[in-house]
């Protein structure tokens, strides 16, 4: 068993921190970060929180605010009360109903890079396959 496992550290909606608060366990934040998160476990990002900086985790669930980009080696989730403004990347994501995000989503259960599609995947070269497909996210 992970001595990390069961540990985690916690800053309280008292606290403000500035600069990078580094982690190999779990961490929750209820308080202000001015400054990055980098973090070996997971980590819960409570209602009161407001963070402004980059998190780097092994997975996140976000209730409050976040100005800044989020990489997640597992699972990013967002509740009702986040709001989340800057890029994602993940394999999986859960965004419940009520989320603001302004930003880039990449999500790929696979893990791997996303692999831009073969020149034959493309059309005939007389316009076929080249429509625009639209969407959410399209900026």
């Amino acid at each position: 068993m992970d001595q990390n496992e069961n540990v985690q550290s916690s800053i309280s909606s008292d606290v403000e921190i500035t600069g990078t608060v580094k982690t190999n366990g779990n961490i929750r934040i209820d308080g202000k970060l001015n400054g990055d998160l980098n973090c070996g476990g997971d980590a819960t990002i409570g209602k009161s929180a407001n963070i402004k900086g980059n998190i780097n985790v092994n997975a996140v669930s976000i209730a409050g605010s976040l100005n800044g980009n989020i990489i997640a080696k597992d699972r990013i989730e967002m509740k009702s009360s986040a709001r989340v403004n800057g890029d994602i990347k993940a394999k999986r994501l859960a965004v419940e109903d009520g989320v603001t995000f302004v930003g880039k989503s990449e999500v790929n259960p696979s893990g791997a890079p996303a692999a831009a599609p073969a020149p034959e995947a493309q059309g005939d070269g007389k316009g076929e396959g080249k429509e625009d497909k639209g969407g959410v996210f399209k900026r």
